[in-house]
């Protein structure tokens, strides 16, 4: 069993030492919670158990902490993707929900899978999802005065259960001060994407991964018989032609672990139940 989650790339905590020191200390606790469930759940519920324990904490531009939009809203996105049965499910522009990758995987039970705007918050509420602000203060003072941030910032998790099976799930909080309606990649193959052979999550700049459709290109090339090692390094060689930003973690069906970005740094942390890795 493998473990791999991210929660985006640096931001204030490449200024603020204590920021750095919590995010450091959450990611080695989500992981080690995450392991822990690992062990009597399924890839597909333990993806979706990280993602929920990142969104949880403001700390992360995702559920609680998320960016607020240039109209004074916050709307978030968030997916998932079982590699073994190929079905991937997401939501889009969803407003006032604690988890949004708890609705995606509502969403995987039905023919619709991927939901977004009014449509996707309003699903929610019928499924019982109540009204919930992920607003925190510091978010509204950036807003307020009008401190854009990187747009970089995502969470994710990639899962190799003990049956062999990957799955991987990605939420985001946008990047702030976005035009209402934007799409960003974490609900899309572009930033979230796995088969039998290979699971991806990105962070970043959304339009910088679509344009390179990175998650599904790694996961092709490995497919297709590149090392998880040599797909990241083709797949991230054709983000540099127009100095793409991103960054992903992935983990392959023989338990081989990768993360690799293209600007530093990316937050992320692994863990195989004996070997841990953490790094801001």
């Amino acid at each position: 069993m493998k473990l791999i989650i991210h929660g985006g790339f640096f931001s204030e905590s490449s200024t603020n030492p204590e920021t750095k020191v919590a995010k450091q200390s959450a990611l080695e606790r989500i992981i080690k919670d995450s392991y822990e469930y690992l062990k009597s759940h399924s890839a597909v519920e333990t993806v979706v158990y990280a993602v929920s324990l990142l969104e949880n904490d403001e700390l992360f531009n995702a559920g609680t902490g998320s960016q607020i939009q240039s109209d004074g809203k916050i709307r978030m996105s968030a997916a998932i993707m079982n590699g073994d049965t190929q079905k991937m499910s997401g939501v889009i522009n969803i407003e006032e929900v604690k988890n949004p990758v708890q609705v995606a995987q509502l969403l995987m039970q039905y023919d619709d899978r991927v939901l977004g705007g009014s449509g996707a918050t309003r699903f929610a509420r019928l499924h019982g999802f109540p009204a919930f602000s992920t607003e925190i203060p510091q978010r509204r003072v950036e807003y307020e005065g009008k401190c854009k941030a990187q747009g970089t910032g995502t969470v994710g998790c990639v899962a190799l259960d003990s049956s062999n099976k990957i799955a991987v799930a990605t939420s985001t909080g946008g990047k702030g001060f976005e035009i209402p309606g934007r799409i960003s990649d974490s609900a899309t193959v572009a930033g979230n994407y796995a088969n039998a052979f290979c699971g991806v999550s990105l962070t970043g700049v959304g339009e910088d991964i679509v344009s390179n459709a990175t998650a599904a290109k790694i996961v092709t090339r490995v497919t297709d018989g590149f090392s998880l090692q040599d797909a990241f390094s083709k797949t991230f060689s054709e983000l540099k032609p127009y100095d793409g930003f991103a960054g992903a973690i992935a983990i392959d069906d023989h338990g081989n672990m990768w993360h690799q970005d293209s600007h530093p740094s990316m937050v992320f942390a692994s863990f195989d139940g004996e070997n841990f890795e953490v790094f801001q």
